[in-house]
């Protein structure tokens, strides 16, 4: 049973127990990160403090950039990366890629194991383990040492079936229609 409180007209609902969910967000569809930002949004609202640590978006701007900024100081955002390994034109060497992605998992860790974020967002880091970046020994490590109570959120393209069976929540992005394929160029906001 679900204990329920009111509060300026609305009913907050508490879990009978508190658990950190591993929430594993893939596909190939738009909308994988948007999601993430949206359980930020959320976690916010309720006063917990959320870790985003941004693997691959170190090249292009996008709005999430000042808006994770806006919601200081219980949000901490990280940018690292040299932008999306062998496309877009990114010409950075895959080790010089693979470096910045270890640098990026050693800090998600560290950050996960400090006590201070109740959710941890490893943001494209299904795609590092694919384009051999990250090793899945190294996400499933994060899994497993994850603190009982810390909610690991672990988004992009190509989750590693273990890492998909590790997810307590698992959501698969798929496209059916993308304004891009139609000649409409991404849209400030809505894209990036």
């Amino acid at each position: 049973m679900v204990k329920i409180m009111n509060t300026c007209d609305q009913q907050i609902i508490e879990p009978k127990e508190k658990v950190g969910l591993v929430v594993v967000i893939t596909g190939s569809g738009k909308g994988k990160t948007t999601s993430a930002m949206g359980m930020v949004l959320r976690a916010v609202g309720h006063g917990l403090r959320v870790c985003v640590v941004q693997f691959m978006k170190g090249d292009f701007y996008s709005g999430e950039t000042d808006g994770l900024r806006m919601l200081k100081p219980q949000v901490e955002h990280h940018i690292i990366g040299k932008g999306y390994y062998g496309i877009r034109g990114n010409q950075v060497p895959h080790n010089e890629h693979r470096s910045i992605a270890q640098e990026a998992i050693r800090l998600a860790k560290e950050r996960m194991l400090s006590g201070k974020f109740d959710i941890l967002i490893c943001d494209e880091i299904n795609n590092l383990v694919k384009l051999k970046l990250v090793d899945l020994s190294q996400v499933l490590d994060l899994i497993e040492n994850k603190p009982p109570l810390v909610h690991l959120i672990l988004t992009g393209r190509d989750a590693h079936p273990r890492v998909i069976e590790q997810g307590h929540t698992v959501s698969i992005v798929q496209e059916m229609k993308h304004a891009y394929r139609e000649g409409i160029e991404a849209q400030k906001g809505i894209d990036y």
